[in-house]
């Protein structure tokens, strides 16, 4: 029975979570390092799984930015393999003392940061989340449970097999890396009640998936959000570098959570800038759909409905829509964003401060695209995730948010009256 699989999966991973709470980090690094040298010598049979999944996903009909989000090559295996050997340079946090102090009785009391223990990894799409994950988890010294989606089947497959000998080869417990292989959407349902040997779960996909398993997990949860991120052009911004920022935002990636899907225009410079921004548009073949106001001011765009505002496109679609002013702005976020990252464009400090503060997102930027919200753009490495709740982690998940702490407490004899 799949349950049984997958419940024996569970207890070899928590067997193994024991053993890597205790691993030295340079037995974690060189195990980093062995995962790294597999990836790269096994590049021809990971594309060549690849590409059944590619061939998989042209006849289903995905979107040319899904299919992106799905394609491996030889650069894209090399930076999964040098973002596990970036990995290695950064600071352990396990076993770093937060805090530590002596109470009169003469106990010692530390507060010391530990891994989480298993952590179990539900995605979609995304095949890099694989190695991603995995790297993370075995740097902070937890055992991962994988299981991706049915578009990526091969790949994942293919990526997991390959880096979990590779650890177990570097000396790491059998279990400490392993990946769910059904794609029937019972394993879903089995891993959110697997509180005894599941310490979290961490979904990355559609807002589908992710509040599914927000509703249904009894394991906590960590809440990867959905990315519907605005762009909010103020009066007294520079358009040039508005249109850069914004393009950049829609156009860079667009099947990625970071990715720009609205763009609010200030009453006073819609006119000018609207222009500016479908120019560079049709360079990329961006399709806007446009306010009632926005209109007036596009040659080519869609009428934006209600449901727009608050779609997550993944694709080269974006809605426009004017505002009055940065309040109207900062509402419009409020009622559809989704808290994860938004942008304001002003030469004005004081509106920015006031967009800084008032804007409840994971990230909120001045003057700069919001395709920098990644676990590597901000320097933590490799990320598992972005966080748009507020309870343990928010934002880009690198180490640190893959542990939790402990207090240690040291006595001579002591005991309470």
């Amino acid at each position: 029975m799949l349950r049984d699989e997958i419940y024996d999966q569970g207890k070899r991973a928590r067997k193994a979570a024991r053993v890597m709470a205790s691993l030295r980090v340079t037995q974690r690094n060189e195990a980093l390092r062995w995962m790294a040298d597999a990836l790269m010598s096994h590049q021809e049979s990971i594309i060549a799984e690849n590409k059944r999944d590619l061939a998989a996903g042209e006849k289903a009909g995905l979107s040319a930015a899904l299919l992106d989000r799905l394609r491996l090559d030889h650069a894209r295996i090399e930076s999964m393999a040098q973002g596990l050997l970036k990995l290695i340079d950064l600071p352990d946090p396990v076993g770093q003392t937060d805090r530590m102090f002596q109470r009169p009785n003469g106990l010692e009391i530390g507060k010391v940061r530990v891994p989480l223990g298993v952590v179990g990894m539900i995605y979609e799409a995304r095949p890099n989340v694989t190695v991603d994950a995995a790297g993370l988890c075995i740097k902070t010294g937890n055992a991962v449970l994988l299981r991706g989606g049915s578009s990526a089947e091969h790949s994942n497959k293919i990526l997991s097999s390959v880096i979990a000998q590779a650890a177990e080869k570097a000396g790491l417990p059998p279990g400490c890396i392993q990946s769910i292989e059904s794609t029937d959407r019972e394993a879903v349902g089995i891993m959110l009640t697997m509180n005894q040997y599941l310490d979290v779960l961490i979904p990355r996909g559609g807002g589908s998936l992710i509040q599914h398993v927000v509703n249904h997990a009894t394991v906590p949860v960590i809440e990867t959000g959905t990315g519907v991120c605005h762009a909010y052009v103020d009066e007294e911004a520079d358009l040039t570098m508005a249109v850069d920022i914004v393009n950049n935002g829609k156009t860079q990636r667009p099947g990625v959570c970071n990715a720009l899907e609205t763009v609010l225009v200030h009453r006073s410079v819609a006119s000018k800038f609207l222009p500016m921004l479908e120019k560079k548009f049709k360079e990329q073949n961006v399709v806007i759909r446009a306010c009632e106001t926005s209109a007036q001011y596009l040659e080519e765009c869609e009428s934006a409905t209600e449901e727009d505002y608050a779609t997550e496109y993944l694709d080269y679609i974006i809605t426009a829509k004017v505002v009055d002013d940065i309040h109207q702005a900062m509402d419009h976020i409020a009622a559809y964003g989704t808290h994860h990252s938004d942008v304001i464009i002003t030469a004005s400090y004081a509106k920015a401060r006031m967009f800084l503060a008032e804007v409840d997102s994971a990230a909120v930027y001045v003057n700069a695209s919001t395709r920098f919200t990644d676990g590597e753009m901000f320097g933590f490495g490799a990320e598992i995730g972005i966080s748009t709740q507020k309870l343990h982690a928010r934002g880009p998940m690198g180490l640190e948010e893959l542990t939790t702490y402990k207090y240690v407490i040291y006595g001579n004899g002591q005991i309470r009256e």
